[in-house]
């Protein structure tokens, strides 16, 4: 699981998109490239900038976890990295705005399985920086922390150098709790962006009537509580009080037994689940950690958890993780949860 623990915080001054779109290529060679009499990438670059039209509605200035970038246009080639941000831009309609993703994690939502399929996927999981630049992207928009891990050579910072923009889903921004607001102002940001905030507005709107619909259904039945189940077997590994999936919870009519571990996720041990007697288990579901069946089968077969109500009961639910982050999928987790802790409101 992909917890964000490499945060990037840069604060570095602000920087505006490269026109070239090759900028990336340019910079790893410009040792090469730079000759008696001739000038400097750089100045290149500022030459095209000064001669470039301006586009309606730009530059847009955006700060995102402590690096501020100004667009003059919309990015043009961008690489996501992780599954929620390139689900996010193709609700957008901005599939021909991508050229390569990265790390699925999940079953593609059905209405985008075929925009998804048709963007070159650049590695199974993280790419290297060599392998993005290759893309030669003039944006790279990350899911989780680890999309910019320094110890792996993707820092902003070496993006940056490189000529390349980045941005990261708010999630890991920093170390406050994340809602259904960050969701939606997510979206707007990525409108913004690209020049569409129409669209965006009209995306956010349409999820707002996802969320209130399946929280109105809820209204007024008691609280149930729910403990999530990511991974682990000495330790379990679980949604905190900063996760969205937290307030997902929420609004699904429950509460997450460990809505007072003060990180987006962490180790809870297996004494600390029986003590606080969840009625439910959410089950987060993605590549790499062991299929659904299994993860039921080992929480079952654990003699310490046999007087658990959900385990008594049953009682799952199960949510692929890309639906549990700040993405179009959030909004459709709250009815499938809701529908997993009151089923009987949904006869």
């Amino acid at each position: 699981m992909y917890d964000g623990t490499s945060r990037p915080m840069l604060s570095t001054p602000a920087h505006r998109r490269r026109p070239l779109r090759a900028a990336a290529a340019a910079v790893a060679v410009s040792a090469v490239l730079v000759t008696a009499g001739c000038g400097s990438p750089q100045d290149t670059a500022q030459d095209a900038k000064a001669t470039a039209p301006s586009v309606e509605g730009f530059p847009v200035t955006i700060d995102n976890c402590g690096v501020r970038t100004t667009y003059d246009e919309p990015p043009a080639r961008v690489v996501t990295i992780h599954q929620h941000p390139a689900e996010l831009m193709l609700s957008l309609g901005l599939r021909d705005h991508m050229v390569g993703t990265a790390f699925p994690d999940s079953a593609v939502i059905p209405e985008l399985k075929k925009d998804y399929a048709s963007i070159p996927e650049l590695a199974k999981r993280e790419p290297s920086f060599e392998t993005v630049l290759e893309a030669e992207p003039d944006l790279v928009y990350g899911g989780y922390g680890s999309a910019f891990a320094e110890n792996e050579g993707r820092s902003r910072k070496a993006f940056a150098d490189a000529g390349i923009d980045t941005h990261l889903n708010r999630e890991y921004c920093g170390e406050k709790r994340v809602t259904m607001k960050d969701t939606y102002d997510e979206v707007r940001t990525i409108g913004a962006i690209f020049g569409v905030p129409d669209r965006a507005d009209e995306l956010v709107a349409d999820l707002r009537a996802r969320v209130d619909k399946a929280a109105t259904a809820v209204k007024g039945e008691p609280q149930v509580p729910v403990f999530v189940y990511d991974s682990g077997d000495k330790a379990a590994f679980t949604a905190g009080g900063k996760s969205l999936g937290t307030e997902l919870i929420r609004l699904a009519g429950g509460t997450n037994v460990f809505a007072d571990l003060d990180d987006v996720f962490g180790d809870v041990s297996w004494e600390q689940v029986v003590e606080r007697k969840p009625e439910v288990i959410a089950i987060y579901d993605y590549a790499g950690a062991g299929s659904v069946e299994r993860k039921k089968e080992f929480l079952l077969a654990q003699p310490a958890l046999k007087d658990v109500p959900a385990i008594r009961k049953k009682r799952f639910v199960v949510l692929p993780l890309t639906a549990t982050l700040v993405g179009v999928r959030s909004a459709y987790a709250v009815e499938d949860l809701a529908r997993g802790i009151h089923p009987e409101s949904f006869r």
